[in-house]
């Protein structure tokens, strides 16, 4: 009795299916006859995990013949309260359709009570149902394990009779009252109730293998195996279907029912082998570490592009690995917001995900990464690796605090990222490298050709600087970042040092060819050369200190070549005027060589009008001091002798109006070189003084401001005043040297050692 009862309830876990089309002219006997037992198998459950467990129910099928009660069951599926066939008999009913029996409502109670009797017996072996009565009019309707909302009103049985008010209760205004009947083991397994069905078969295994006096036969241990497998079949299925937002109930009792499972496994291991279930151990919690990995597999290998809203990208390798990272961290942040709330501590779900989807994502990037890709791909796979993965994937905000990065590891293995890294590095070296040619020889071509450069702003304008460095600044910037490596970043650097070296050598080959371009050409070079300096200066550029002093040296070499041409231009159109300065000319008509003098110099400066304002300052500041340089030389020449000191005085006087007129044609034109402006009155004081004591002090004054004066220089000033003596020379030559031994280390503008003075004024001086 007891395995035909174990047997009942192996054939109620599967759905009956009939087969409608074609019998309806057959009696209700060959129509149950042609019923085919099937297990519900959801669509998400491989079919090969029910091929064992079909096998058990055909084999059980063919061997067990019908009882009455179960044809009987079969035939009168459900009993309901429909109108318009009180007429019928209960056979005639079946043919109708879904073989249904239906009861009209005025059938008298006692054929029902009859009818009800039939299936009396049978219900003692059936599994325990729910019935629900509503108070008011006795209604039932007895639910069967694992039906749908659907199916359980299909094989409902309702009972409606009407009960004298004296029996009603009194009713509740909210809700009816309902009875609970506890399920069996099948029951519980249909509801997806895990933890209760596990419980059920623990008891049931305890009795027939907890004592070795209880007599259990093949039969019996078969079904409750077979039960097992039923069991862990749906455990599968709870946990495959992990990520169902409606499957969250059935989780968490399934991964209840793992942990008793797990304890039951320890109970038995302390039995001897062949005293203990052969089913044990399960070995559930492996399982559910199994199948959690194959389920991120699958769910790694069919993502849904449309639904990660990946775009089409360039190449397919792009589109894959986006898509896998995308759904590494869509899936990582369900387990979080979802998952985590249905797994006991002891699972440690989130970094459990974690490593899964993270080595399932390394498995198949190093599948890429050593077959042949390209650099498009290879720098794709690296800014993953470096950037979206670790920066964006794992630490959004939400998954930040439930995974451990660290303990995580690295997407490549060391010897797959080197391989990577090599082959990306290379092509950015030698891609750099090209740059800077093409760049280069466009530039050069311009020379040749004879093309003006561009006027932008009202400037001209060279694209040479403004094309070069983004490129190569956003590429050292790149491999710092992706390779993390600053040695590998600054060698890129030595290429634009090379380049420098080049762009110099192509200057002043133009320079050679005497092209009308020329001043148009060095004037957007300036904008070149200032561009690439500010750049080479910047502390933030991974320059080693080398490579920086190189490429600042090249690039003072350069703005040279471009000042020295247009210097030289204005020099060579102001020496007829600076040869008039400090001469018997200058000293009788200083206003007219003043004014001349100042005229040309500014009809000069005009044409850099279309220098960018920062390059037009450096090259007038230069300018201004070496006009101020030509003004003392010739001073410093002795062409003119001032024999009193009216002489001396208007001489003095004449200096000082030359400074203030100077330094107010550059002052207009933007020059800060205002410490120029206090060297022509401070020589002027020398000439003007008169007394030896106030000579000295004025003369040591001069010195301390000016350390690069020499006593040459003094010499020439004084050898202007006819009236000194030579004592006089001696005791001021004296002077100074003393004040030489006090002087401090501190640096002062260079200005006198560029004045050059000829050595033999100095030897006609008296000793």
């Amino acid at each position: 009795m007891l395995l035909g009862r174990m047997r009942k309830e192996d054939h109620e876990i599967c759905e009956v299916i009939r087969s409608d089309d074609g019998i309806a002219d057959e009696d209700p006997t060959a129509q149950c006859q042609k019923k085919k037992h099937k297990l519900k198998i959801p669509k998400n459950i491989p079919i090969k995990i029910f091929t064992k467990l079909q096998k058990n129910f055909k084999s059980e099928e063919t061997l067990r013949p019908k009882t009455q009660l179960e044809e009987d069951h079969e035939i009168c599926e459900e009993i309901r309260s429909d109108d318009g066939i009180a007429d019928e008999d209960p056979t005639a009913q079946c043919q109708k359709k879904k073989h249904k029996l239906k009861i009209p409502k005025n059938v008298h109670t006692k054929i029902f009570t009859k009818l009800q009797k039939n299936f009396k017996s049978e219900e003692t072996l059936r599994p325990k149902t729910q019935l629900v009565v509503d108070r008011d009019g006795f209604e039932g309707i007895a639910d069967f394990p694992g039906d749908t909302e659907e199916e359980k009103q299909k094989h409902a049985i309702k009972m409606k009779l009407k009960i004298p008010d004296f029996m009603k209760r009194k009713k509740n205004s909210k809700s009816h009252e309902t009875l609970s009947v506890e399920l069996d083991f099948t029951g519980n397994l249909e509801q997806n109730r895990l933890t209760e069905a596990q419980q059920q078969l623990v008891k049931a295994e305890e009795c027939l293998f907890g004592s070795n006096e209880v007599a259990r036969t093949e039969e019996m241990v078969d079904k409750l195996q077979t039960d097992y497998e039923f069991f862990i079949l749906r455990l599968r299925m709870a946990i495959y279907d992990s990520f169902n937002e409606d499957n969250q109930e059935t989780l968490k009792s399934a991964l209840t029912s793992i942990l008793q499972e797990e304890e039951q496994d320890r109970r038995w291991a302390e039995v001897a082998v062949d005293q203990r279930p052969k089913w044990r151990p399960t070995k559930c919690r492996e399982m559910h570490d199994n199948l959690l990995q194959t389920v991120v597999e699958e769910r790694m290998k069919t993502a849904d592009e449309q639904e990660n809203k990946v775009d089409k990208l360039s190449t397919s390798l792009k589109t894959e690995v986006c898509r896998m990272g995308k759904q590494v961290q869509k899936d990582l942040l369900r387990v979080v917001q979802n998952l985590r709330e249905c797994y006991p501590p002891d699972f440690d779900i989130c970094r459990t995900y974690a490593q899964l989807y993270h080595q399932t994502f390394s498995t198949r990037l190093q599948e890429l990464v050593r077959s042949s890709i390209d650099f498009e791909d290879c720098h794709y796979i690296l800014s993953w690796i470096v950037n979206y993965y670790p920066k964006d994937v794992l630490k959004h905000v939400q998954l930040e605090e439930h995974i451990n990065n660290s303990s995580i590891g690295p997407l490549l293995p060391e010897e797959d990222l080197k391989r990577l890294e090599e082959q990306y590095f290379s092509y950015k070296e030698n891609e750099i490298r090209q740059w800077l040619v093409t760049a280069l020889e466009k530039e050069v071509k311009n020379f040749c050709d004879d093309f003006d450069p561009e006027i932008m702003d009202g400037y001209y304008f060279s694209n040479l600087a403004v094309d070069v460095l983004p490129l190569v600044d956003a590429t050292v910037r790149e491999v710092n970042t992706l390779l993390g490596c600053e040695s590998k970043a600054r060698s890129l650097l030595c290429h634009l040092g090379r380049f420098l070296l080049s762009y110099k050598a192509s200057l002043e080959e133009l320079l050679k060819r005497k092209q009308e371009n020329i001043p148009k050409t060095l004037s957007a070079s300036l904008n070149n050369i200032y561009l690439f300096r500010d750049y080479v200066q910047r502390p933030e550029h991974l320059f080693s200190d080398d490579s920086r002093k190189a490429c600042l040296s090249t690039l003072a070499d350069l703005k040279n070549i471009c000042h020295e041409y247009f210097l030289s231009r204005i020099h060579s159109e102001l020496k007829p005027l600076y040869r008039k300065l400090w001469t018997q000319a200058w000293f009788a008509k200083h206003s007219e060589v003043e004014e001349e003098l100042m005229k040309a110099l500014e009809n000069n400066i005009d044409q850099f009008k279309e220098l960018k304002p920062v390059c037009r300052e450096e090259l007038l500041a230069e300018l201004h001091v070496e006009v101020m340089v030509e003004y003392v030389r010739r001073m410093m020449k002795r062409k003119l002798k001032l024999k009193n000191k009216e002489q001396q005085d208007a001489a003095a006087e004449f200096m000082c109006q030359d400074n203030s007129q100077i330094c107010s044609v550059f002052a207009k034109v933007g020059s800060k070189e205002e410490w120029l402006c206090q060297i022509l009155p401070k020589l002027s004081e020398i000439l003007r003084l008169q007394d030896l004591g106030s000579l000295q002090i004025e003369i040591v004054t001069l010195a301390r401001d000016y350390p690069d004066i020499s006593e040459q220089h003094v010499l020439a000033v004084l050898n202007l005043k006819t009236n000194l003596s030579s004592s006089d020379l001696r005791r001021i030559k004296g002077c100074l040297s003393e004040s030489r031994d006090r002087e401090d280390t501190e640096s002062f503008p260079s200005f006198f050692s560029k004045v050059l003075v000829k050595q033999k004024i100095i030897c006609h001086l008296p000793c």
